[in-house]
């Protein structure tokens, strides 16, 4: 497997990421409709309002099957505060441990530098720690964290923060 990144939306992934994220958070943390109802909530809004100025929708790819896929967000409510947002980082289960998260971290933090943003941030859960060890090596410092009970079961949500020139 040989990933192949790809700029931009095309058809049906908007929906490849939606659906990821529901079987997956579903299987391994029981999340539900309401957590994918949110996640293609969340994501529409975004495809609506995108700019490719600020914004970015990656994808690896090994032929036509996507491998995984990252979003970045760089218009909405705190990016003059907190800078760009990135959201919706998923894998399928067959590209998990095969560098292509690695891949698509690393081209969403060229494309954040490049739109101009010193800064960046994500959330996430405690738990997912392939996820927090990727996100570490690549600059993040965890910056907050807080349980959360909106999801119908209570989890550690965390805030991870990047700085372009590495400071806290």
């Amino acid at each position: 497997m040989t990933p192949v990144l790809h700029r931009g939306w095309t058809p049906g992934l908007l929906g490849w990421i939606v659906a990821e994220h529901g079987v997956y958070y579903e299987r391994e943390w029981q999340l539900g409709r309401v957590f994918e109802a949110k996640v293609a909530e969340g994501l529409g809004e975004l495809a609506a309002r995108f700019d490719p100025a600020r914004d970015q929708l990656l994808s690896a790819r090994d032929g036509d099957a996507v491998l995984g896929s990252i979003v970045v967000d760089g218009g909405g409510p705190h990016a003059a505060s907190r800078g760009a947002r990135i959201r919706y980082f998923i894998l399928s289960d067959a590209a998990r441990g095969r560098g292509v998260g690695r891949l698509l971290l690393r081209e969403a933090l060229d494309g954040i530098r490049a739109a101009g943003f010193t800064c960046a941030w994500l959330t996430t859960f405690a738990g997912l720690d392939a996820a927090r060890h990727l996100y570490e090596a690549h600059g993040f410092r965890l910056a907050s964290e807080a349980v959360d009970t909106s999801w119908g079961t209570p989890l550690t949500e965390q805030t991870f923060a990047w700085s372009a020139d590495g400071a806290p």
